[in-house]
């Protein structure tokens, strides 16, 4: 280890505290920011510790770490660090983005961070406050440029995307042409998947949320099923679209086509929605339903409880679209398949330029927390 460096438990050196319960009635607008496991989101009038300070997330959101300036009040969802133990806090701040916190969170459905399971993380300082307000006076420059870089490319890709989302939303706005119909006019059947438990191995792919990306589906992260009366009731065939009804508002509506090149079945949370093709194209629902304007509708109808929303068939079948002929419908299909393809390239392009970024900010605290920074 580097002269002037020491090895201590992460305790030792910034020790973790649940913060403090404030049910929503009873806060009020003021000059103290109040901390959740997603970082400042509201103020409240009074505050619970002394800035600067740092907090990170408890439930809920877990991995990342803010630095808070002044004082300020952490909810329960989120840790803060109690005592720096006479270290510098914005050194903290840094140490605990390179330990990754992720690693220890809990739970499948609402991740939870226990403070006793990273307290005893080993990890190096230098001994000097003086090193470290040295560190991170570096850190905080090369920073401050890698944040440029990367709203730099977040807004490049975000352009990139509009250009589709504009002529997407052009084509099923309100004014568009076509009769207006609902979903269960044009639609012929609204079919959860099965409720039986996946297994990493098995006969079939059981499709899940995770693999609905973009309108397309994803073969990535699969689990299976060797039910046989699941793979004969749930079988999936070309042109079914795959709804998503249950997750996180942020992700409920999420919407892909079944291409039929490979034999899978569905998950209970998925809605397999069938267009009767006389009437209604396949991909033309997709990117209906990916549409800006069915998101929106869907969160106005969704139900909503804690950290959960739900979109039901029944609503599902409520959801009103133009519907064009289908030659027209065709056309239109080619036209956003074309624009989608011809921006992929950029999006790859800013994609990477986000990942580099983030790699190298990671390499950058690994050094930092080496003593290899000059």
């Amino acid at each position: 280890m580097k002269a002037g460096w020491s090895t201590k438990r992460l305790d030792a050196v910034g020790t973790l505290q649940r913060g403090f319960d404030l049910p929503a009635p009873q806060r009020t607008p003021g000059p103290y920011a109040l901390v959740t496991s997603s970082g400042p989101t509201d103020t409240h009038t009074e505050a619970k510790v002394r800035g600067p300070g740092v907090a990170t997330g408890r439930s809920g959101s877990i991995g990342n770490v803010f630095f808070v300036e002044g004082d300020f009040w952490p909810l329960n969802t989120a840790l803060y660090v109690k005592d720096f133990h006479g270290n510098e806090p914005r050194f903290v701040y840094y140490l605990l983005q390179l330990i990754g916190l992720e690693r220890f969170a809990t739970g499948a459905g609402v991740p939870t961070l226990n403070r006793n399971d990273v307290h005893g993380e080993l990890v190096a300082v230098p001994d000097s406050r003086d090193e470290q307000r040295r560190i991170v006076a570096i850190l905080d420059e090369a920073f401050e440029g890698l944040d440029r870089a990367r709203a730099n490319a977040e807004a490049n890709l975000a352009s990139a995307r509009e250009l589709f989302e504009v002529r997407r939303a052009e084509i099923f706005s309100r004014d568009a042409e076509g009769e207006d119909v609902a979903l269960g006019e044009v639609c012929t059947n609204f079919e959860y998947g099965t409720a039986a438990k996946s297994k990493p191995t098995g006969a079939i792919p059981v499709l899940r949320m995770g693999n609905l990306q973009d309108g397309e589906i994803d073969w990535s992260d699969l689990v299976y099923s060797d039910d046989e009366a699941d793979c004969s009731r749930y079988l999936l065939r070309a042109g079914d679209v795959l709804f998503n009804r249950t997750n996180s508002p942020a992700h409920v509506g999420k919407t892909s086509i079944f291409d039929g090149t490979r034999r899978a079945i569905f998950a209970g949370y998925l809605i397999r929605v069938t267009p009767d093709k006389k009437k209604l194209r396949p991909e033309f629902l997709n990117h209906f339903l990916n549409s800006d304007i069915a998101r929106e509708y869907g969160h106005s109808v969704m139900g909503t409880s804690v950290n959960q929303a739900n979109i039901s068939a029944g609503r599902l079948r409520g959801y009103r679209m133009r519907l064009p002929s289908l030659a027209r419908q065709s056309e239109l299909v080619d036209e956003l398949d074309e624009l989608k393809r011809a921006i992929k390239p950029l999006q790859a392009t800013f994609r990477a330029k986000i990942r580099d970024v983030a790699d190298l900010r990671q390499s950058l605290l690994q050094k930092a927390f080496a003593g290899e920074l000059t």
